[in-house]
């Protein structure tokens, strides 16, 4: 038997009184969040789940998500985490893809009524036969203008609960049963669920402590969405099989995870560029940042998601006296495949090496290796890739191979095996026969004094095939134009690469996670670009 609970059941043996999540104001020992997650098992057996069902879970990083979330494993069922910001349509399409036989989903907001989102896509799919309304509020508390409304609405899962045994005897579930189907992003036709087994995800999260080292006890600060890869393995899972204290931040912004920082000497960060980003320009304009207190209780800062940038990584290093660890992984890799090795002294520029168990090779088109210093894209081999995409056997056919996975993300090797993104392949821009790297550019571009962040795409030309574009962030009060900056592109880049089109912006646009969106920036294309 392998089930993926017992990271959180072996934690809840040996440290229970311990505080396993902290939301908000609210806190849960390890005793506390393994009696709730046994009560949603023991709910959803009451209502006919059966090991192999799939359950859908939208809710932001509160309390319930791990307590639903574990309590979906333990009755041997198969989680499915859902993009808080989907609408009713997008939810009625994972949920009926996956096949879900019941869906928890979160109140919401006013600004953001996922519940009633939620509710309507719900209530167009048939196989779908429980619907549990995560409030804040409790059974009895009082509706928000989020919440389903009209003469049969649904139940509330504090209510559900009601009665549950604290008591669960977890299913039996094997090593390559699915354990998690996570959904890709869908950058390319409709998103896809990646199976992910009980193998995938308990090697992952026990190869991320290996990574990150033992100590008595850390502290999290959770700003990624738990219903997202990188948050679940690398901070949750692999947190509560360490017996580690999760501080849980809803929405990301900098004053309030520097805030959690300090008020809980949080000794683990974790981010995608974007938010080290927003921490830099958060405390080089505001005083009243203490800096000293947040670096000194910080032992462990990752970076994942995407490229980070060799400046803003020498930046932070700088600030906060704490040098950070970059890795690399996706969804369909559970997700950790490569990180800086333990031990060893960061590179910037560079994902680091593959994890233990884990092959990593860069291959061509025709999945022939590439020679030693060549670009290729990166293919990996291990006990961390999924068993394919559920119900899409084409779909897998196309990506995997004898067990390798190929990720669209194209990379070189240095001499000592260390791995660099180079950029994905699907955003490579070919101008004039040329092949031409964003990511080189955007680093280029973060060397100039005026910018602050910078994405680059390619849009159509005429003669050229593609033209190189930069959407730029300038340094508040800066004293630059798009055209000096072209004028500086030209004499610092090679004629075939520099930006011939600059446009300067307030921000760029994210997902979920803080990834920079660059299918929106295509979208801005205009006929003045051509």
């Amino acid at each position: 038997m392998l089930n993926l609970a017992v990271m959180l059941e072996h934690s809840a043996r040996t440290v229970p009184d311990r505080d396993a999540v902290v939301s908000g104001d609210r806190t849960l020992s390890y005793a506390r969040l393994d009696a709730a997650a046994n009560q949603v098992a023991n709910l959803l057996v009451s209502r006919g789940i059966r090991p192999g069902d799939k359950v859908a879970l939208s809710c932001p990083n509160i309390a319930e998500f791990p307590v639903v979330y574990y309590g979906i494993l333990k009755a041997g069922a198969v989680v499915v985490p859902l993009n808080t910001l989907l609408k009713s349509r997008e939810i009625a399409y994972h949920l009926g893809d996956c096949d879900a036989r019941a869906y928890f989903c979160f109140e919401g907001t006013p600004q953001l009524p996922s519940g009633r989102e939620g509710w309507d896509g719900f209530s167009q799919v048939d196989g779908c036969r429980e619907f549990f309304l995560i409030t804040t509020a409790g059974p009895e508390g009082q509706p928000t203008d989020a919440r389903p409304s009209g003469p049969n609405p649904p139940q509330t899962l504090a209510g559900a609960l009601a009665g549950q045994s604290t008591d669960f005897t977890t299913r039996v579930t094997g090593p390559a049963d699915t354990a998690v189907i996570l959904y890709t992003s869908g950058t390319t036709g409709q998103p896809k669920g990646a199976q992910l087994t009980h193998t995938n995800m308990v090697l992952n999260a026990l190869t991320c402590h290996k990574i990150f080292g033992e100590v008595e006890q850390d502290i999290h600060l959770i700003t990624l969405p738990l219903f997202h890869s990188f948050g679940q393995t690398v901070q949750m899972n692999a947190g509560l099989a360490t017996g580690a204290t999760l501080v849980l931040m809803q929405r990301f912004d900098a004053r309030g995870a520097l805030a959690l920082m300090r008020r809980h000497q949080v000794t683990f960060f974790a981010g995608v560029p974007t938010m080290y980003w927003s921490l830099l320009e958060h405390t080089a304009t505001e005083a009243d940042v203490d800096i000293e207190a947040v670096a000194r209780s910080l032992r462990i800062a990752v970076s994942g998601g995407a490229s980070l940038p060799v400046e803003l990584h020498r930046r932070f290093e700088r600030r906060f006296r704490i040098v950070i660890r970059e890795g690399y992984g996706m969804s369909e890799t559970s997700p950790v495949a490569v990180f800086t090795p333990p031990g060893a002294k960061a590179r910037p520029g560079s994902i680091g090496t593959p994890v233990w168990g884990v092959r990593v090779e860069l291959v061509r088109p025709d999945w022939t290796f590439v020679d030693p210093g060549e670009v290729g894209e990166i293919a990996i081999r291990g006990h961390n890739v999924m068993s394919g995409y559920f119900r899409r056997p084409e779909a897998t056919a196309e990506v995997v191979r004898d067990g390798w996975f190929r990720t669209g993300d194209l990379a070189c090797r240095d001499e000592d095996g260390w791995l660099y993104i180079v950029d994905r392949a699907k955003d490579m821009i070919i101008r004039g026969g040329f092949n031409v790297y964003p990511r080189e550019i955007e680093e280029v571009l973060l060397s100039h004094p005026a910018v602050s962040m910078a994405a680059v795409i390619g849009v159509p030309h005429p003669s050229h095939g593609e033209e190189v574009k930069a959407y730029v962030v300038p340094v508040p009060g800066a004293d630059t134009t798009e055209d000096g900056l072209v004028a500086w592109c030209r004499e610092t880049m090679a004629g075939y690469k520099y930006p011939r089109l600059i446009e300067f912006c307030e921000a760029l646009p994210t997902n979920a996670t803080g990834k920079i969106l660059k299918r929106e920036l295509r979208s801005r294309t205009t006929p003045n670009d051509r």
